[in-house]
């Protein structure tokens, strides 16, 4: 990439039911840049490379600090986050970005990640506490234990996982590799055993478990390296044994 300007062809689309269109933009290079300031210099002076007038591309963005997930968006192909997508990093000439493929899309680089929230609903993933009232000291926890769950904690939701999943896609019912390991996190949790046979009954019905092909690309995109194939096969101890148990009715 030149020192002068940084190139960029963005994929856009004015409503979820409106054609896409391609837009390209060239903006002074500054160092130190990334994805996020590009697209708010493009906001701040929405005309093309060709000197048209536009609108100024919607994207969606919060903690900026590759934590929340929401800026998830295609960079030159590959799904990441695009606060942490440092221009002077990529190693094309030019910056291409594009929504994800496998979320409906709201407008322009924006997609709607509903189908993922629902999917974590459907597996119950968080800890039930009844009352307000003191509760007392949690469950104490191994330094083994803790790691584990740590590792799976540290999942934002981005979609990274899902995008690149080949069983994952409008014509599966597969859920996808992230609520996948939000069971694994919530079964290992002393309180979220009660209702780990609820999780369990989700993950081995339609779309569940026995869905996953293997491909093991969820593990290659995710950004915070969450160990999700050990939770797959994790998962798939626990929903035998749940079989077995409910074979011999106990």
């Amino acid at each position: 990439m030149s020192r002068e300007t940084i190139e960029l062809r963005i994929k856009r689309q004015d409503s979820p039911t409106s054609r896409s269109r391609w837009e390209e933009f060239s903006l002074p290079w500054q160092p130190n840049m990334n994805v996020v300031s590009c697209l708010m210099e493009i906001r701040k002076h929405p005309v093309t490379k060709q000197g048209e007038v536009t609108t100024p591309v919607h994207w969606e963005a919060s903690c900026l600090e590759e934590v929340c997930g929401s800026c998830t968006m295609l960079v030159n192909g590959k799904p990441r986050q695009s606060c942490a997508a440092l221009i002077d990093l990529l190693d094309d000439s030019h910056v291409t970005l594009e929504p994800l493929t496998k979320f409906p899309v709201i407008r322009d680089l924006q997609v709607d990640r509903t189908p993922m929230f629902d999917a974590l609903k459907r597996v119950k993933a968080w800890i039930p506490i009844d009352g307000s009232y003191d509760l007392g000291p949690g469950p104490r926890l191994s330094a083994a234990e803790q790691e584990i769950s740590y590792a799976f904690s540290r999942c934002m939701t981005c979609g990274c996982c899902m995008e690149v999943c080949p069983q994952y896609n409008d014509q599966s019912d597969f859920m996808g590799p992230a609520p996948l390991a939000q069971v694994r996190l919530f079964n290992a949790h002393p309180t979220g055993q009660m209702n780990a046979h609820e999780r369990l009954d989700a993950i081995m019905g339609r779309g569940g478990l026995v869905d996953c092909g293997n491909a093991q690309a969820c593990v290659e995109a995710c950004p915070k390296d969450i160990p999700l194939t050990e939770a797959f096969g994790e998962l798939g101890r626990q929903t035998t044994l749940r079989w077995l148990k409910q074979l011999f009715g106990q």
